[in-house]
């Protein structure tokens, strides 16, 4: 084997290492953001639940002022 054979070779293998050591921190990160995506999809259904009974409390006190002004 020839000393520009193996340089390409370690080359390739620096390379494949770097590589996997890329795909890891990649699959780490989308782990993450899986995670982060889950949490914020389950405060936005919260705050939705949240808004809507606001809503509905907010839609009371007012017939219940109406109801007073007409009474």
């Amino acid at each position: 084997m020839t000393k520009e054979t193996q340089q390409n070779i370690d080359d390739l293998e620096h390379k494949v290492e770097e590589l996997l050591a890329l795909t890891r921190a990649l699959s780490e990160e989308n782990k993450q953001l899986k995670s982060q995506l889950h949490s914020l999809k389950t405060d936005r259904s919260t705050l939705v639940e949240q808004k809507e009974k606001v809503r509905t409390q907010v839609e009371s006190m007012i017939s219940r002022l109406k109801s007073m002004e007409t009474a």
